[in-house]
């Protein structure tokens, strides 16, 4: 059984080219787009899983890189769709293939979603990895690595290792991409729900981009 086909077959019979024009821009033109949007696309894939009974096999790296390599964003799309449906199977021996998912057709969309459940999960149950892989990520010279980096922690809440989220933000706090600084922002005002007065002292004590201070304060009284 030829999984792609099927997944490809259902999603081409509700191809939109009108819709595809407006995500496209939504998206900056990044990407094509067959035209489906969110409700549809989540409403295929349940149908997908029900007829084939994927869900029940070990995790399939091949189905998944399968669905990125194909042009339109729903795949991609799909196969984050799928990883989070088997999002308990996943392991460290499962982080090679984040990365290189986390390095091929990136863009925040899929990036950020890698980032918060497939490698937080790993992570937050495999500690090691952190050092052994994550750390890596953190100081090398590919953007959207940094980015998962500083974000895998993002839905930690008190488990927060928060020197290893402060050291990772200050390395990066003259960065001037916008997705870092962004992505430091984003990172302290999900930590400030956790630990504000921590965030507050941080962000007061130390040089960051203005727009990694104004995110990271929205949650913080003044």
């Amino acid at each position: 059984m030829d999984y792609v086909e099927i997944l490809v077959a259902l999603f081409e019979e509700n191809r939109n080219a009108k819709n595809a024009i407006s995500m496209d821009k939504y998206m900056r033109n990044q990407f094509p787009f067959i035209g489906m949007k969110t409700p549809k696309r989540r409403e295929l894939m349940r149908q997908f899983y029900q007829e084939t009974e994927i869900l029940k096999e070990p995790l399939q790296p091949d189905f998944v890189l399968a669905l990125w390599k194909k042009d339109e964003r729903e795949f991609q799309n799909a196969a984050l769709d799928y990883l989070d449906r088997m999002n308990k199977k996943l392991s460290k021996e499962h982080l090679p293939l984040m990365e290189t998912l986390i390095t091929t057709k990136s863009w925040w969309d899929t990036v950020d979603t890698l980032a918060t459940k497939s490698v937080g999960k790993i992570a937050k149950e495999q500690p090691e990895v952190v050092a052994e892989t994550i750390e890596g990520w953190a100081y090398c010279d590919v953007l959207w690595l940094q980015r998962t980096a500083i974000l895998f922690q993002l839905k930690y809440k008190e488990h927060t290792d928060e020197k290893l989220l402060y050291r990772y933000i200050l390395h990066h706090a003259t960065s001037n991409e916008f997705f870092i600084q962004k992505a430091i922002g984003w990172a302290l005002r999900e930590y400030s729900k956790t630990n504000p007065e921590s965030v507050k002292y941080f962000i007061r004590n130390n040089e960051l981009a203005k727009l990694s201070i104004r995110e990271g304060m929205k949650h913080i009284r003044h």
